[in-house]
Formats: C-alpha cells, structure tokens, sequence
C-alpha cells in the first residue's frame, strides 16, 4: 500500500460513518469540544467530537435513521441540506418551521429519505447559527450495479469550506441580535476545519491532501461558511465540475470555481504537474458591495505529491490566483458555466407548463428604532432583511405542526405571488419608506404537482446584495438569470429548458434576478430563505406548503411518536 492510500485510508477511518448495507442506523452525539484555532482555544460544538463532523456514506434511494442525541448546553436541530425527504418534512430540521429543537438532554430519532440525489450533500444545524460549527458532508453513491457517469475517480475527498470565529458562535449570534446591526465578521475561513498555513499558529493542522502523479481525485466540497459566497483554486491545476447539489453536470473546467453558502460541487482534480513542487488549495471571499464587512482572509490547504520516501514538505508551496473579491463577472461565469447532463440515464425534466408563477423581492432593510434597545443600522435603525416586503417572523411553535394539527393563528396563508409595492427595484436612489417591510409570519400554498415558477428579484434597497436562495425539499431547474429587472415578456425567451442545471440552492446576483422552475410533488412544509446567515436572521424567509395529493402516496407522513415538545 503507497503511502498516499494509506493516509487516504487513514482520513476515512477517522472522519468517516462508513456505509453498510447490513446497518442504517446512525448516532450523533452534540457535545461540547475544545479546538484550537489562531493562537485561541475556545470550546466549540461537535458531533461525535468530530470538526466538521462525520461524514455519512449512503446509496441513491436509501432511507437512514440518524438518532440526534444533544448533549450540549444549547437547543439544537440537524437539516439535511438537499436531501428532499418525500412526504417527510418532520425529519427536516429547520427549527420553528417543521420542529421544535432538540433540548439539552433530549433525543430525536430522524429519519432520512433519500430519492434522487446522487453526488455530494451535507448536514447542518438549522438553529440559530450553530451550523458554523455542526456540519458535515454526505456522499450519495449511485446504486448498486451501476456507476458515475465519468471514470472511475482514484479517490474520493471531502473539501469542506467553512468560517472560525475566535468568539463563542453563540455570543457572536446573540451580540449580533441584539445590536440591530451588522454581525462581527468572521476571523478566518477554513478548509476541513484549519486555517491554514498563512494565518498564525495553524501550520501544522494545515489540511494536507497527499496525491500521486496522473491519478485522478474526486473533491467532494461543500460551502459550510455562514455569510459568504467563496472562490477557490488549486495552483496551476485545472478543476473540472462534474455535478452540483447532487445532480450531474456536463464537465465544466476551469482555473477556480465560485460556490455559494449551502452549495455543494462535484469536482475532479488530475494530478498532472510537477511532483517536485507543492501547491495551495485556497478560497476566499467573493462580495459585490464594498459597503458591507467581511472576512477577507483566505484560508490554505496543500496538495503535495507522493514521491515514495523522498516525499517532503515544501517550505514554499505556490499560490493559486483567485479572482479579486467584487469580481462579480468571474462569479457568475463560474455559476453559470453548469449544465445538467441531460443523457438517458440522467434525463431533465424542466416544467413547461408552469400553473403557479411567482415573482419576490429579495430585500435588505430597515426598521425605525424602537427606543427601547440598541440600533446600530444605517442612521440609527434596526437591519432586517424580506421577501415580497415581508420580514418573516418564526413563531412560537413550528409551522408544520400548526398545519397539520390545525392550530389556528400560528401563521398566515397571505405570502403574496408578486411584490406588493412595484417600483424600480434596482434604481440607484430609492424613497426611504420602501426600505421598511412588514414583520409577519405569512406562508404559500401551492397545489400539489403544481408547476412552479418562481423568480427572485434582487432590490438595490441598502445597496443591495448577492442572495444564495435554499428550498427545502426540492431540488429546481435554474432556468435564467441576469440583472436589472426581470422583464416577463423578453427574459423568459432567453430561459434555457434544454439542460438547465438542477439545483437545491441558487445565487441571486447583486441588483439581478434567477428564475427558477420546478413540480411541487412533495406534500410538506418547506423553508425557503436565504443562506446567508444574517439576512435569513432578518428575515428573508418564506415557507410553501405543499398542498396533499389525492392518492395515499401523495400525501404528507404522520409524525414520528418522538417529535421534539416547543
């Protein structure tokens, strides 16, 4: 065995749930940990003392049972980002929206059902912002007897990239909430859990891939960060994406890659250069508005050659070039370089005769002071974040159970298909008082198999932003996209419905709009929001539920017997 297979055999051992067919029963322990970061030790949350945590290995259309035991001094839930669960949204995980969290001491035995997805995924808390520190990756392999639909790759890697505050993430949260404000940005971003080399005191918890000459790796990477979209490269090695959100892709190659917060790439890396030399993986951020703070480091990891026992470090490895941070040209080519790859084992099904449209705002704005806490938002005012002019509320026990058990006033069915106020959403000078949205708790209800199209539509309210949109549930056609505003008689005769890539979370650019488009044949209750963290805190959030179908296989489950109590 080479020394590369070895420590390849090594990392797995150590970070890895291994999949077996003869056990699908999987157990998370959220427990407390100490780690070390940038000369800082601080406890952190983990699962199973794992950072990032485990990683589980499952076939296409397995059904797992992970059983969530919190023994942290916090509330908590696990989301099971991309994975649609069918009829089954009480496995979910967003708290306030389809459970109550997991309280300290308590259990909750979740049940994972997995469909269609096949390439890479992740898990994540989906309460508060604890998912800084409680995630990890899924690999979904193909079903057996059949394979990828490219060469077998030698091994397969988990990228995880990811945010370290030095702070507690919960002191973070709660100082952040409190202030009305903007959240202290992050200290470094992170590639498995480390820094990296060119931060201080993490050169020796540098992540290391160890490689060998003409084999070809499969990066399985995940964008864990909270509040930023992320480019990343490997020094003079070309990335070649074969999917994304666990659906495959036509091959896109290129020198770097963009990915957005809850996104997940398929990413094939040929080692093909020098083996005398060593070479940085890096990322760093992408931001399209130098008005907002962020964290501008970039974190490092090495891909280093195996040359049997003459294998040595390299004091110097080479740095890759990554596009500058407002390079919203190299983001958006990278997104949209995708293509599904639409061949007979993977057909497209792109809806055509879409029943239900809808177009939101995605907004950044403001509340007036309310006299009674501090309000560091521009000029005094409390930040907040909307769709449709809605700033969503969560409420005091989750929307799934209200829905299904008919609890009245928990929430309203009043989320509206189009914006309320209509006026030039990416004009460079708006009225103040469109800055102000409407607190409410209001959801959408759209019929079962309804063909769904819906269109976000970025505002230049605030100055306006990238929003990485994320539906529970589903996974959607991205059908077109551009900026300015959406136009309803000309942008659609631009849509591509031939090989749209097919994802579970789509990046809205910066005073633009995504359309997207999908069937709603899953029965449930369904977080949409943004996956930046702090506007998903403001409140860019919205639920669809999604009506019962007729027949018993197209309606919602019951419940476990052991739903968590609010």
């Amino acid at each position: 065995m080479s020394i590369s297979q070895l420590l390849g055999f090594l990392v797995l051992l150590l970070t890895t749930l291994h999949y077996s067919s003869a056990s699908t029963n999987y157990h998370f322990k959220v427990k407390e940990a100490t780690y070390t970061r940038l000369c800082h030790t601080k406890n952190i949350l983990t699962v199973n003392g794992q950072f990032p945590g485990p990683t589980l290995q499952v076939h296409k259309g397995e059904t797992i049972f992970v059983t969530v035991e919190n023994q942290g001094r916090y509330n908590i839930t696990i989301h099971w980002h991309g994975v649609k669960q069918p009829r089954n949204p009480w496995s979910d995980g967003p708290e306030y929206i389809t459970q109550c969290p997991i309280q300290p001491g308590a259990t909750f035995r979740q049940k994972v059902i997995f469909s269609g997805e096949e390439g890479t995924l992740w898990w994540h808390a989906h309460s508060e912002w604890w998912r800084a520190e409680v995630h990890g990756a899924i690999f979904i392999y193909p079903k057996p007897g059949t394979s990828y639909p490219f060469p077998q790759p030698y091994a397969e890697v988990p990228i995880i990239l990811g945010e370290w505050w030095k702070r507690n993430i919960h002191e973070v949260y709660e100082d952040f909430v409190r202030s009305g404000g903007t959240p202290n940005v992050s200290d470094s971003f992170t590639i498995n859990g480390q820094p990296g080399d060119l931060m201080p005191c993490s050169e020796s918890g540098t992540f290391r891939l160890l490689v060998e000459r003409e084999k070809t790796y499969l990066l399985r990477m995940v964008n864990a960060a909270l509040n930023d979209i992320l480019f990343f490269a490997i020094a003079n090695h070309k990335l070649t994406i074969v999917g994304a959100d666990a659906a495959y892709t036509k091959p896109s190659t290129n020198g770097y890659l963009a990915i957005a917060p809850g996104q997940t790439l398929d990413v094939l890396l040929h080692a093909d250069q020098n083996p005398d030399d060593t070479y940085y993986m890096a990322a760093r951020s992408y931001t399209s508005n130098p008005l907002v703070d962020f964290d501008n480091t970039t974190t490092t990891a090495i891909v280093q050659y195996d040359v049997g026992e003459h294998t040595t470090p390299s004091s110097s490895p080479l740095l890759p070039l990554l596009p500058d941070f407002n390079d919203t040209t190299a983001a958006y080519n990278s997104f949209d370089s995708l293509r599904s790859l639409a061949s007979e084992e993977h057909p497209v099904d792109v809806p055509t005769r879409v029943t239900a449209n809808i177009l939101s705002t995605v907004s950044l704005n403001t509340f007036p002071c309310p006299g009674n806490r501090p309000c560091e938002g521009p000029n005094g005012t409390v930040l907040a974040a909307s769709m449709n002019n809605i700033s969503f509320e969560l409420p005091p026990i989750d929307v799934l159970e209200a829905y299904y058990y008919h609890i009245p006033g928990v929430f309203g069915y009043r989320f509206p298909s189009e914006p309320p106020l209509l006026f030039n959403f990416t004009e460079p000078f708006l009225p103040l008082v469109l800055q102000i949205p409407r607190r409410d708790t209001q959801v959408k209800v759209v019929r079962y198999n309804s063909e769904v199209e819906l269109v976000f539509q970025g505002t230049s309210l605030l100055g306006g932003l990238d929003h990485p949109m994320h539906l529970h549930g589903f996974s959607f056609y991205v059908v077109g996209r551009g900026f300015g505003n959406f136009d309803e008689n000309t942008d659609p005769q631009n849509y591509n419905l031939v090989d749209p890539p097919f994802r579970n979370t789509v990046s809205v650019p910066i005073l633009g709009w995504a359309a997207i488009r999908f069937t709603a044949h899953n029965p449930g209750v369904w977080f949409l929001h943004c996956h930046l963290d702090r506007h998903m805190t403001w409140g860019m959030d919205t639920v669809f539920i999604v009506s019962d179908g007729e027949s018993d296989e197209s309606r919602l489950l019951p419940p476990p017997p052991d739903m968590p109590p609010c």
